[in-house]
């Protein structure tokens, strides 16, 4: 998604002559592309698929609702494995409309996690639970902090349910340190994504992740948290931004991979 106006082959051609080694990809694109077509394009590339994004959205009252969303989190477990990767990210879901209970809609994520965690797990998938900024907790996520997701994720056995630490969600909370070495310690940090906080966000406020070096977050600091939690995996970077978008894909991959370098390598 960082550079979503690149097509798939030219994201592929983009990260080999870049030594990129691996990419976390998004369902959206690889639905355009076609699965099998960008599984067979990536593994001839010699590339690794890092994760795939995204299931989750587990918080629906309604049976219909809730029923749809397992069955395309099955489906979403059945592109990883063909993908080949081992880690599907989860955006939890947030409130269902005219709902106020943060409680209920948490304790539905695990009920969902309890049906599909064993599917996950026969497949070679893990799940990979993303908290997001409290901003996003009424209508995108009711997980708001890695405390809160490994509460969710420990009722599951690691091989199953761990969690993803995006420095653009955690920056901001002073418990988050803790809560890596405590998922580091159980195994449960599956994926860590960067994206830098700047300020003002913008309209709609999804689309304001910043490019790495840009805003608020020291990156080597939650670079050394993982580390020192024994997380030796893929580093992914997570842009969603309408202006870095607008421009040259190619130009931003390779800005991207400059900027890891200078600012978290």
């Amino acid at each position: 998604m960082t550079v979503k106006q690149l097509s798939m082959p030219e994201l592929v051609d983009g990260c080999v002559e870049l030594g990129i080694p691996g990419v976390g990809l998004w369902r959206e694109p690889v639905a355009e592309y076609g699965l099998d077509a960008t599984a067979k394009l990536v593994r001839e590339a010699g590339l690794a698929v890092t994760t795939l994004c995204r299931g989750g959205f587990f918080t629906a009252i309604d049976p219909a609702e809730r029923a749809a969303a397992l069955a395309d989190n099955r489906k979403a477990i059945d592109e990883a494995a063909t993908l080949g990767t081992d880690t599907l990210v989860l955006v939890s879901g947030g409130l269902p409309a005219g709902s106020k209970d943060l409680h209920g809609a948490r304790e539905r994520i695990a009920d969902a996690l309890a049906e599909l965690g064993p599917y996950a797990a026969s497949n070679g998938v893990r799940l990979a639970i993303e908290p997001l900024h409290p901003m996003f907790a009424s209508d995108r996520c009711v997980v708001s902090t890695l405390s809160q997701a490994l509460d969710i994720a420990e009722r599951f056995p690691a091989e199953q349910v761990g969690v993803t630490v995006d420095t653009y969600h955690i920056w901001w909370d002073d418990t988050a340190p803790a809560a890596i070495a405590r998922a580091g310690a159980s195994g449960r940090i599956h994926t860590f994504q960067l994206a830098d906080w700047i300020t003002p966000l913008p309209q709609g406020v999804l689309t304001g992740r910043g490019q790495i070096g840009d805003g608020a977050i020291d990156m080597r600091e939650w670079k050394s948290y993982v580390e020192a939690a024994g997380y030796t995996g893929p580093i992914e970077v997570e842009l969603f931004n309408d202006d870095l978008w607008a421009g040259d894909g190619h130009e931003l991959l390779t800005q991207t991979a400059r900027r890891f370098v200078e600012h978290a390598a």
